[in-house]
């Protein structure tokens, strides 16, 4: 895929249902991206669920997750369901996003959950009121855009970067065929 300049060839900002939509099919790909360094570290560690096992695990997960989407956002601007949903990540000028831009928007975005696992832990929440209070910090993470002018989320905007919605590609036309 190009990398060239993207604000040339980005048509808008996109919708937040757009973005938001695209970031439940990333959520399943990156279950995919974590199940063969998942399976590997479970034989190591035997399976165990020791307290620092299960930190391991937790680490694992943010360093194998991090390695995706800071490899695919400062080569392409893109990870395969932002592809799919047709959005890039660029710097606010159009510009590829470098290694570092991308680990700091990486680190970020971790603000979309962050503050709910904090409160979980404190107020000793587990199971369905953890998920409701990821649920409730995911949703009011996402309201952020409605602060920005450009409709960027606030990780976008403290690190740099944009999001943007790239134009649908042209239809192929079939060549006429010859008798």
């Amino acid at each position: 895929m190009q990398q060239g300049n993207s604000t040339a060839t980005a048509t808008s900002v996109p919708s937040i249902r757009r973005r938001l939509i695209s970031m439940v099919y990333e959520l399943l790909l990156a279950l995919a991206a974590l199940f063969l360094p998942f399976l590997v570290f479970e034989f190591v560690v035997n399976a165990s669920h020791a307290a620092t096992v299960e930190h391991g695990r937790q680490a694992l997960a943010f360093l194998v997750l991090g390695a995706y989407f800071i490899h695919q956002w400062s080569r392409t601007g893109q990870t395969l369901a932002m592809q799919t949903w047709r959005l890039r990540v660029t710097l606010r000028g159009g510009e590829p996003v470098p290694p570092k831009r991308a680990a700091l928007r990486y680190l970020l975005a971790w603000m979309w959950v962050l503050p709910a696992l904090v409160i979980s832990a404190i107020f000793g929440l587990e199971h369905w009121h953890a998920l409701g209070a990821i649920a409730i910090g995911i949703a009011a993470w996402s309201l952020t855009a409605f602060l920005d002018r450009d409709r960027q989320f606030l990780h976008d905007r403290l690190a740099g970067t944009r999001l943007v919605q790239l134009p649908k590609p042209p239809k192929k036309t079939s060549a006429p065929q010859a008798a």
